[in-house]
């Protein structure tokens, strides 16, 4: 044990051998953080995580330099995709206690996975921007990030319970269920996703009695083998009722037809030969304006045939723009990114809408980077097999959307796929760009002795 004041190691004695403080109060301050640190330990073996942050938080209240408890709040924090939070504590951990401690070893793991930190970043910045969605009403555009969220970090409970609860705005009421389910299994008993749920099971609950009340009004029994579902109010007629009720029925039809109905069809049919007999003298006396009118209308219809043609060319572009940001939409659900990045290449902006243009966004945004990074795999993959040929469309198709890609290393390729291939010239000018722009590199001393050999 550390003595609070001096700072001298003190071991369990009852006053510090270096400067004589009374370490009495101090032990049992440090016993009380130990007790709370053993109740986060229990809840976090049962995936109580929220109770065991809150466990942890009061066991480093009483004492900061209880390590265990400070690596195990920022395990806590990881297993609940909070990893920024994680990496504070361990890093204070580690400032603490340099040697032997763990939470060196943790911050030294994920330093070393790169891709782990984009990951992070990512997942931070798609969160936020779920949140800016949320409070412009985008909701699609908010559900969409946080699908994406979920995907590079699917231990992250706060975007469950966000997903969850815009799910239940729109009335969506399973599929919030079924993320708040989700949020469970990472964190069993968070209060937030429990009152979420419990709001779920009530909505759903007054649903399930809407649809009882609706039945209400109907009644069924059974006939041999079938089920009869009849309206409550329904009564069985005997045959001479029915009878009955159908001659008093053909009666009255009988008198409506001869009293009103006739008497109509004879007027308007008189009424309708004097207004042929008219309209036939009226169309004899104006046959010669008529042709010369059909002539010009001709000329007119034949202009306007014209305008409709390039106004629906336009349209079959809009069309085409718009199937292609459906497919987009549809591959980019599946995760196939090539695919995804392809069908946006072919769409035009101009021709969408505002809120499509918004999503059109949304997705170029989502898969630019690993869009990238999968066109550089698939081209290096051609190239290490010897397919010059085949990598070079690809490595041209990279480079025009990002000419420094891992730093010019897609365009030392392109020129080497050029050369290999036989075509110098070409090679030469992606040579000369990495020599310009990486200067000191072994991209670009080879680069430069490639260049002076060709000349």
């Amino acid at each position: 044990m550390i003595c609070y004041k001096c700072g001298q190691e003190t071991g369990w004695e009852d006053s510090c051998p270096a400067c004589g403080a009374d370490m009495k109060i101090f032990k049992k301050v440090v016993r009380i953080s130990n007790s709370y640190y053993n109740d986060g330990l229990q809840k976090a073996q049962v995936r109580n995580l929220s109770g065991a942050i809150i466990s942890l938080r009061q066991s480093l209240k009483f004492y900061k330099y209880n390590i265990q408890a400070r690596n195990l709040l920022g395990l806590v924090y990881y297993e609940m995709g909070e990893v920024v939070d994680a990496l504070s504590e361990w890093v204070i951990s580690a400032n603490y206690q340099s040697e032997d401690n763990l939470a060196k070893k943790y911050i030294e793991q994920i330093h070393r996975n790169r891709n782990q930190l984009d990951t992070i970043n990512q997942t931070i910045k798609k969160y936020n921007q779920a949140l800016i969605y949320c409070k412009q009403d985008s909701k699609d555009l908010a559900v969409i990030q946080l699908r994406k969220v979920l995907s590079l970090n699917p231990k992250l409970v706060k975007a469950h319970q966000l997903i969850a609860l815009l799910y239940i705005e729109e009335g969506y009421y399973e599929k919030a269920k079924k993320a708040l389910r989700d949020a469970g299994k990472i964190d069993t008993d968070n209060t937030t996703t429990l009152r979420y749920l419990k709001e779920v099971n009530r909505c759903l609950k007054e649903k399930g009695k809407e649809k009882k009340k609706k039945n209400d009004d109907l009644i069924s029994y059974q006939s041999g083998n079938e089920t009869i579902i009849m309206p409550k109010r329904f009564r069985e007629t005997s045959m001479w009722t029915n009878i009955v009720y159908l001659i008093i029925g053909l009666v009255v039809g009988v008198a409506v037809t001869s009293f009103l109905v006739v008497p109509g069809v004879q007027n308007k049919a008189k009424q309708d030969a004097k207004k042929q007999l008219l309209s036939t003298s009226d169309q004899l006396s104006t046959n010669g304006q008529t042709i010369s009118g059909l002539n010009d209308q001709i000329k007119s219809l034949k202009t306007q045939l014209e305008d409709e043609q390039q106004k629906n060319s336009g349209v079959a572009e809009q069309i085409a723009s718009y199937e292609s940001l459906l497919n987009a939409y549809g591959l980019y659900a599946s995760g196939d990114i090539v695919k995804t990045g392809e069908a946006l290449e072919n769409i035009k902006r101009d021709d969408l809408s505002d809120s499509a243009k918004q999503i059109y966004d949304t997705l170029n945004g989502s898969i630019s980077d690993s869009y990238k990074e999968a066109l550089y795999n698939q081209a290096y993959s051609a190239y290490s097999k010897g397919d010059y040929q085949g990598a070079i469309p690809t490595f041209q198709k990279l480079i025009g959307m990002d000419e420094a890609y891992r730093d010019g290393s897609a365009a030392y390729y392109l020129a080497q796929s050029f050369r290999k291939s036989g075509d110098l010239a070409s090679a030469k000018q992606y040579y000369q760009y990495v020599v310009d722009n990486y200067p000191g590199t072994e991209k670009a001393r080879t680069s430069k002795n490639y260049i002076n050999q060709e000349q």
